[in-house]
């Protein structure tokens, strides 16, 4: 019966192109993340993810080249590259590994010292510089905050200063400064109240 299967073209033509897919997302999806994880510096998971990448690879492009003549194995070995790339991507965003340098450009020195506070007091680290730009004074706040924080942070400094002009840097490490306990913007709500 499975020697029956194995001839039958469901087998050929369905069966074995989806396990090709479902393998290349699978071995893409982890090469995606393995890949962000060494510019991170995780030296010991992104090994292990490499062992298991490589592995379902071999799977794959094993039956890949055992059905030449099957074009839609091609087929699915690329849409599977592909789905990986997202998924992958998409895993890497939800899980937010590390830290960001933010850096916010702004000509009002009232808006850059409520942000410097709203930082401040939530226990992030901000450092002010004045600076001149191209049409005049301007300051600089650098902080770094959290991957999973930056939205909200970015969020309430357009709110203090819809004008203020940021760039956003990925951090490899830290050695010192503050992390927060707390949600950024339920401590920026309280701030503001006081006033």
């Amino acid at each position: 019966m499975l020697e029956g299967l194995a001839n039958s073209s469901l087998y050929s033509w369905v069966i074995i192109p989806l396990l090709i897919f479902l393998a290349r997302i699978c071995d893409v999806s982890i090469g995606t993340f393995r890949i962000i994880l060494v510019s991170k510096g995780g030296k010991i998971l992104a090994s292990v993810l490499g062992f298991f990448e490589v592995l379902i690879w071999l799977l794959a492009i094993t039956q890949v080249l055992q059905h030449l003549s099957n074009w839609v194995c091609f087929v699915a070995y690329g849409l599977g590259f592909a789905s990986g790339n997202f998924i992958g991507i998409t895993i890497e965003e939800k899980l937010a590994l590390g830290f960001q340098a933010l850096r916010f450009i702004s000509k009002s020195s009232v808006d850059v010292d409520v942000l410097t506070m709203a930082l401040r007091d939530e226990g992030y680290g901000a450092t002010v510089l004045e600076a001149k730009g191209g049409k005049g004074k301007v300051n600089i706040i650098f902080t770094i905050v959290p991957r999973k924080a930056v939205k909200e942070v970015l969020t309430v400094a357009r709110q203090i200063d819809p004008e203020v002009f940021v760039s956003v840097q990925d951090i490899r490490s830290i050695k010192s400064g503050y992390v927060p306990n707390q949600n950024f913007r339920q401590r920026f709500r309280r701030l503001s109240k006081k006033k």
